[in-house]
């Protein structure tokens, strides 16, 4: 069986809602429009669904103007690009950049919804954050991800997982941009460098779990049980931690549709 793109995310916010979408702009920092915003707190450091699980139900649309934000029990609010001028210094685990406030109605109703002071920043093209890993080159770039550019996960090790679950979970948890099918699970451990479509992307480390993943993204809630990190520990732990799917470093520009072929190079 021939591999393809099956499946194709954005999160326009950080660690909020997940956005289907058929086909996706690939730049140098990962998709158009992938973690361009992100919620920080008072001082600058970056808030994720880690702390804040409701984070995942917040539904985040954007375009050329700007991004609509909606969640359970708010009103929308259209959050336009440029209506606020300024920066603030923020933190992303261990990258600082300068990154663009979103202004005081986007602010008060993401503090509104968490319950708690928060500020919602976005980069712009101006804002520069290198990748820090052995596989980047210099002028690699990333936006508010955790550390690369994009992450892929193949339909399998999914089914892999939840065949050892007694509740199945969904490949939204594990918030993949890019969803392979048609390989043999995990296949993506082995390669190094991949073509999807036009575009050619370096493999450039696993991706390391948290407990992030035992956030359902439907419902804004942890498993009580821990699950499914409790029990991805028990076969996927390498010196590096529990890892399930691989970052990517896109290397040509281009357009990734679902349905595209996806071949390894390397």
């Amino acid at each position: 069986m021939s591999m393809q793109l099956s499946g194709l995310y954005l999160y326009p916010v950080k660690s909020a809602a997940p956005m289907a979408v058929g086909q996706a702009v690939v730049e140098p920092r990962g998709l158009q429009y992938d973690r361009r915003w992100m919620v920080v707190d008072e001082v600058g450091k970056f808030l994720t669904g880690r702390q804040l699980p409701q984070l995942t139900l917040v539904r985040a649309t954007p375009d050329a103007t700007g991004l609509m934000l909606e969640a359970p029990g708010m009103p929308p609010l259209h959050v336009a690009l440029g209506e606020a001028s300024g920066t603030l210094p923020v933190t992303v685990w261990k990258s600082a950049v300068e990154a663009h406030v979103s202004g005081a109605a986007a602010d008060a109703w993401l503090s509104s919804y968490l319950q708690r002071p928060v500020r919602l920043v976005y980069m712009d093209a101006d804002v520069h954050r290198p990748v820090q890993s052995a596989r980047a080159l210099p002028g690699d770039e990333v936006s508010f991800a955790d550390g690369h550019p994009l992450m892929l996960i193949t339909q399998s090790a999914l089914d892999a997982l939840n065949a050892r679950l007694a509740k199945p979970v969904s490949m939204l948890q594990f918030r993949p941009n890019l969803v392979v099918d048609g390989a043999p699970a995990h296949a993506e451990d082995d390669w190094t460098r991949v073509r999807i479509g036009e575009v050619v992307f370096d493999v450039a480390k696993a991706c390391t779990r948290c407990v992030f993943t035992t956030v359902d993204p439907t419902r804004g809630e942890r498993d009580p049980g821990g699950e499914p990190l409790r029990t991805l520990t028990r076969y996927r732990r390498t010196e590096e931690g529990v890892t399930f799917g691989q970052h990517l470093i896109p290397r040509s520009p281009g357009v990734v549709r679902v349905g595209d072929a996806v071949e390894p190079l390397a």
